[in-house]
């Protein structure tokens, strides 16, 4: 009896599978598009579930389909429980049976810093299997199913514990050429050049004008989402761009962009390695914990910055 109470309790992989594409797409079509299938194949695994639940997990109508008040808790647990099959099916392949670390990182901070320092952590670690995602701002570590994330803002992120790995020195930088063509003597010179902006800082250059003693013009300019495109328009001579140095190393050793007069200027925010407190004894992530803050103890610039 009990046997049979069990089963009855886990249905069939395949209807899981088709309940989560079709609770995530909204559309039958689209979910068996998605799991190459019929559309008749995708809704009898979906009535299979409800019969075997004996609840509605759908509320469907001539031209809509929506979950249930009983689909959307159940559709949260199997879009996890799948996750985690995925998750271990991956350790089986790869031969990783020791630890997965799903990481979130920021685009260009990910690329640019952290991605050449990847292999020396590989090689000390090659029983840890890191899989990469791209991140910008606060998500639920939960849903997205991550353990940590390098993140850029304050220490508050809810429920996890934040590890400061470094501050960041902003400064104002200019492609030579853009230099050589034009008068830059004082940090108030630069007030009627073309400025570049990131879309996620918007106060930034407010924020550096006012440390200078200068009051920030109001005119518009180039908007840009990740510092990476906003180095190549500044190296392009678009523009005066406010960038991080650890972020342009390589373009200030190389001569592609060079500082204007003004000082540098701390930023508000750092540079933290976010866990979630239910991820605080995963082995991968306290691994990778100790290997990335020793290699920010190496960094010489960090340090001085």
């Amino acid at each position: 009896m009990i046997m049979s109470v069990q089963r009855r309790l886990l249905p069939n992989i395949s209807a899981l599978a088709a309940f989560e594409a079709v609770a995530r797409l909204g559309s039958f079509t689209a979910a068996a598009r998605e799991l190459d299938l019929t559309q008749g194949a995708v809704s009898r695994q979906i009535s299979l579930l409800e019969e075997q639940f004996g609840r509605r997990l759908f509320e469907r109508d001539s031209r809509n389909v929506r979950l249930s008040s009983a689909g959307e808790i159940y559709a949260e647990a199997v879009r996890s429980a799948l996750g985690q099959l995925r998750d271990a099916a991956l350790g089986l392949m790869s031969n990783r049976h020791s630890g997965i670390l799903n990481l979130a990182i920021l685009p260009t901070f990910g690329t640019r810093w952290l991605m050449p320092l990847i292999p020396d952590f590989v090689a000390s670690n090659p029983d840890i299997t890191i899989n990469f995602v791209t991140r910008i701002g606060r998500f639920d570590f939960a849903r997205e199913r991550l353990d940590a994330a390098i993140h850029h803002g304050q220490p508050d992120w809810p429920d996890a514990d934040s590890t400061l790995l470094m501050r960041e020195t902003v400064i104002p930088v200019v492609s030579p050429e853009f230099l050589a063509s034009r008068d830059i003597v004082t940090p108030a010179d630069i007030c009627r050049l073309p400025l570049l902006h990131m879309a996620t800082r918007p106060g930034a250059w407010s924020e550096w004008f006012e440390e200078q003693g200068l009051s920030a013009p109001t005119g518009p300019g180039m908007q840009f989402e990740q510092f990476g495109t906003v180095a190549q328009a500044c190296t392009a001579g678009l523009g005066v761009a406010l960038l991080p140095q650890v972020l342009i190393a390589g373009e200030l050793q190389r001569g592609q962009l060079v500082p204007t007069p003004g000082q540098p200027m701390q930023s508000r925010s750092a540079y933290y390695l976010v866990v979630p407190h239910d991820k605080r004894g995963h082995p991968p992530v306290a691994s990778f914990r100790d290997w990335l803050l020793g290699q920010v103890e190496k960094e010489p610039a960090v340090l001085a910055w």
